[in-house]
């Protein structure tokens, strides 16, 4: 997908997936890749001035960030069933109190089967977003293939990437915001580089990549840059959705940087083994006696409930029996 949120919008912005899911659906897709945080939109203003002048859109992000149980998560699984379609969204998760940067991926029954988060959010990212732990890298079978993903800079993070081609990734998804951010200042946030780590990370992995990518719109410019210096900062488009295949051939139509649409290409799992007879990383081109990977993929609870332990004072105290029922002395007796 390259197309452009509904900024701020939750509802909306929904009802956008769902008709892109139709779409996808009807050029012939068994997959369809949303880009990161694409419910409610990136929250490019942490970009464009000091937190403290970011805050006045901090609480309306917030209202309209998703939740993964909540009636817009049921409308697009509902989707996917409908449309017999896998759908791999990016969105800003809101858990409590909490911002995540999130995939999920849901089945073509319309069910979720993994939700993750970003492991690191990147920069000022760390200003809304909290962690994702190890639970977060892995692989899910599906009959369409072995499929992972991953968002944004997590691409140039090679532990992480490792983790999953040692998962045997047969699909990556490689979830991207927009490049359209610090144009002609900041090159490594460019379509450039980072199009090229979704390239490299096809030839190094073996798989084929993903990449969907979402366009700025006017509307968002206008919402936010409220300075002509903010304006030189975000320019509309910024769109650069690609397919890659295992030896970082680029599959498909390319589209222009601010038109929305969808980026389709038939895949050959075959292909894999091509490539992987030449080089496996994680497999027969591997070193495990020299270099390895310690992932630790325990889900990191900031609370552990355990049970309680009842300790009676006096001989007439009740006390929970094996099964947790309360009985007394004279119960016993």
């Amino acid at each position: 997908v390259q197309a452009a949120p509904c900024f701020m919008d939750r509802q909306a912005t929904t009802e956008k997936t769902v008709r892109i899911i139709k779409d996808a659906a009807r050029e012939g897709a068994k997959l369809v890749a949303f880009p990161e945080c694409w419910i409610p939109g990136y929250p490019w203003f942490i970009w464009l001035g000091a937190p403290a002048w970011g805050m006045q859109f901090i609480q309306r992000y917030h209202a309209n960030a998703l939740e993964v149980e909540s009636e817009e998560t049921r409308a697009i699984c509902e989707a996917a069933k409908a449309n017999k379609i896998y759908v791999s969204l990016g969105f800003s998760e809101r858990s409590g109190g909490s911002l995540y940067i999130s995939q999920m991926l849901i089945d073509d029954e319309g069910d979720i089967i993994t939700a993750r988060r970003k492991l690191k959010p990147t920069h000022v990212e760390r200003t809304v977003f909290g962690e994702g732990d190890g639970s977060g890298l892995n692989v899910d079978e599906t009959p369409l293939g072995r499929i992972g993903m991953l968002c944004c800079w997590e691409h140039l993070q090679p532990l992480s990437k490792y983790a999953l081609y040692a998962m045997n990734e047969q699909i990556h998804i490689a979830a991207w915001p927009s490049f359209s951010l610090y144009e002609g200042v900041a090159y490594a946030l460019g379509p450039d580089v980072n199009t090229s780590a979704s390239r490299i990370y096809a030839a190094e992995g073996q798989c084929f990549v993903i990449a969907p990518c979402a366009v700025v719109s006017e509307d968002m410019v206008d919402m936010m840059c409220d300075t002509e210096e903010r304006r030189a900062f975000l320019k509309p488009g910024g769109g650069h959705a690609r397919i890659f295949a295992p030896d970082g051939r680029e599959l498909g139509s390319r589209l222009k940087e601010n038109e929305e649409g969808l980026v389709v290409a038939d895949i050959d799992l075959g292909a894999i083994a091509l490539s992987k007879a030449a080089a496996d990383p994680a497999g027969h081109y591997a070193r495990p006696d020299v270099t390895r990977l310690l992932l630790n993929r325990a889900p990191a609870r900031p609370v552990e409930m355990v049970h309680d332990h009842f300790m009676p004072t006096d001989a007439g105290e009740e006390e929970p029996d094996s099964e947790g029922e309360i009985a007394t002395n004279a119960d016993e007796k």
